[in-house]
């Protein structure tokens, strides 16, 4: 791989480095900060794809999704400042979903820094809180060093991004040096005597359940992390947005610890008597706002794996920390097995209560009927049917995403992709990112109204590359889960939370897609039919607008009963 005797200018170093690190699609909006590595991009096209998108908000959430669907740094360029400003919702959420991710932005040349010139910003202390290491390029000769960091750092313990400032004189320059071989990915294992403490643990225990999430899962790390459930007969809930990790049609997968969840799956977690937290930092969603568990030290016996030992004991104390990474962990678990006094074993004493808590989980995911001309509880269940086990949905945030998680069941590793950054407008972005990644898979993406607005212009982007989604745009005229806290604290006087939106469906036509709008429960599998067909033939995005009665505000309530019980308590 070394080269030692080209002259080649910084743009070519990096792109060479980009390849050798086996980059294979970057996501930008170009800027004349970076035109050098733009021109080496164009000499590499055969082997990087460049997916120009019209906003960087779009670029950095779709760089962020491929992070979350290959466990591989996902690219982004940008430009200087406004366009780093735009680019940093996508730095936050690979940072609290643990993805790793890699943004490049134009700086300006190093004669002019610290004078405040032109879109000059300090990177470090912009991005210092949010992403793993933030670094400037000073020279060109130093770009294999420091890339090569920035993808291991971005991969390595507790996956992240990384933030790569160019100033462009810099990329102009020219030098001989050497390149860096590939990146090695750096992981901690597990302990052979924590593993088989671990055992031990489960043996001990009568009512033992699995809280699995974050980031750095690959396939092969939730199929040994099956093997491992399966062996032990272990019931498994999913940690918010986390609920790909164990394909929920699994017998033992039995719910969902996010937004809403069952209160039998809640009563279940608080009344184990062991907890083994996979993966997850156990952060306030997932948590019910800390309130899941006793702080700082759980009543239950407590065991947490995480990639990063600084998360280890940051907020709960456990019986037994395991730093590990989740392939090293999921494999070592793998190769556990139950052993009773009568030899090995695989019906468990808590068999039974996890099929009762299997059958809880699927009755709980039988919709009710709610307020209106268009049933959600009736969409989901459709797709249900309809979808193939491998499809992709996507969304953003917004209260229609309780219905996409409470009643869709995933089928199994990167079959979700939803920000538990609880970000707005990542669903479209992140459905184009899956498309281009595997276009034979069919891509849904959910998002409200105003979720969709938020980055809706890359129906644009969808367009040009041939990304055939199809994207379902929930429309209640309204912020929905803002409007929700509004009549649950202040009832009654509505104030900021409600829109005006455009035809959405003409707004797709306007891009070349696909444009529908469905307002009757009777009509959407028809309508959804047509969408797939054109999204398929056309490899162009297909959008469905499905109106909503905006009294049906949560699958289990409406925001009259919401104000009303607002009142009652003392509220407004």
């Amino acid at each position: 791989m070394a080269n030692t005797k080209t002259l080649r200018s910084g743009g070519e170093i990096l792109v060479e480095a980009l390849k050798i690190h086996g980059v294979e699609r970057v996501f930008c909006v170009p800027g004349e900060s970076f035109l050098a590595a733009i021109d080496a991009l164009a000499g590499a096209d055969r082997a990087i794809q460049t997916i120009v998108t019209r906003h960087e908000a779009g670029a950095a959430n779709m760089a962020e999704a491929y992070g979350k669907l290959t466990a591989k740094p996902g690219i982004c360029f940008v430009t200087r400042g406004p366009g780093a400003s735009h680019a940093a919702i996508g730095v936050h959420t690979a940072s609290q979903d643990s993805t790793p991710m890699i943004l490049f932005i134009g700086q300006v040349g190093s004669h002019m820094r610290q004078r405040e010139a032109w879109q000059e910003v300090d990177y470090p202390a912009m991005f210092g809180g949010m992403a793993k290491w933030v670094v400037e390029i000073d020279r060109p000769e130093r770009i294999p060093e420091l890339v090569s960091r920035a993808f291991h750092v971005a991969t390595s313990g507790r996956p992240g991004p990384v933030v790569v400032a160019l100033p462009e004189d810099m990329l102009a320059a020219e030098c001989e040096t050497a390149d860096a071989e590939a990146y090695r990915r750096v992981a901690a294992h597990p302990g052979a005597q924590d593993m088989a403490r671990l055992a031990a643990m489960i043996a001990e225990s009568a009512r033992p359940l699995v809280l699995v999430g974050g980031g750095g899962w690959t396939k092969a790390a939730c199929r040994d992390f099956a093997h491992f459930v399966e062996a032990f007969d272990l019931p498994v809930a999913a940690g918010f947005r986390r609920q790909d990790i164990l394909d929920n049609n699994h017998p033992n997968f039995i719910g969902h610890a996010g937004l809403g969840p069952s209160p039998k799956l809640v009563a279940r977690i608080r009344n184990a008597d062991l907890i083994i937290a996979v993966g997850g930092r156990l952060g306030e969603t997932t948590t019910n706002g800390y309130t899941l568990f006793d702080l700082p030290r759980p009543a239950q016996r407590f065991v947490h794996v995480h990639a990063d030992p600084n998360e280890l004991g940051r907020v709960y104390q456990s019986d037994l920390p395991i730093n590990a990474g989740m392939p090293e962990f999921a494999a070592a678990a793998a190769a556990l097995k139950p052993k009773g006094p009568t030899g090995w074993r695989s019906r468990m004493p808590w068999s039974d209560e996890v099929r009762v808590a299997r059958s809880a989980y699927e009755a709980d995911q039988t919709p009710g009927p709610m307020p209106g001309r268009l049933d959600l509880g009736a969409v989901m269940m459709h797709l249900r049917e309809v979808l193939p086990k491998d499809a992709i949905l996507t969304n953003g945030a917004g209260n229609y995403a309780i219905w996409v998680h409470k009643f869709h069941r995933y089928g199994g590793f990167r079959t979700q992709l939803a920000p538990t950054s609880g970000a707005m407008g990542y669903g479209l972005p992140a459905a184009i990112s899956a498309k281009l990644h595997d276009p034979a898979r069919e891509v849904i993406c959910f998002a409200g109204d105003g979720c969709f607005l938020m980055n809706g212009q890359e129906l644009a982007t969808a367009c040009q590359y041939g990304a055939g989604v199809v994207v379902l745009v929930v429309n209640n005229n309204m912020y929905g889960s803002i409007r929700a806290h509004q009549e649950r604290e202040y009832p009654g006087r509505v104030y900021a939370t409600t829109l005006e939106n455009p035809d959405f469906p003409a707004l797709a036509r306007a891009y070349g897609a696909f444009g529908e709008k469905v307002e009757e429960t009777a009509a959407f599998a028809d309508a959804f039919a047509r969408a797939r067909a054109f999204a398929a033939e056309h490899r162009k995005p297909a959008l469905l607008e499905l109106v909503i009665d905006p009294e049906a505000i949560t699958p289990s309530t409406t925001l009259t009963a919401l104000r009303e019980a607002a009142l009652k308590a003392g509220h407004g």
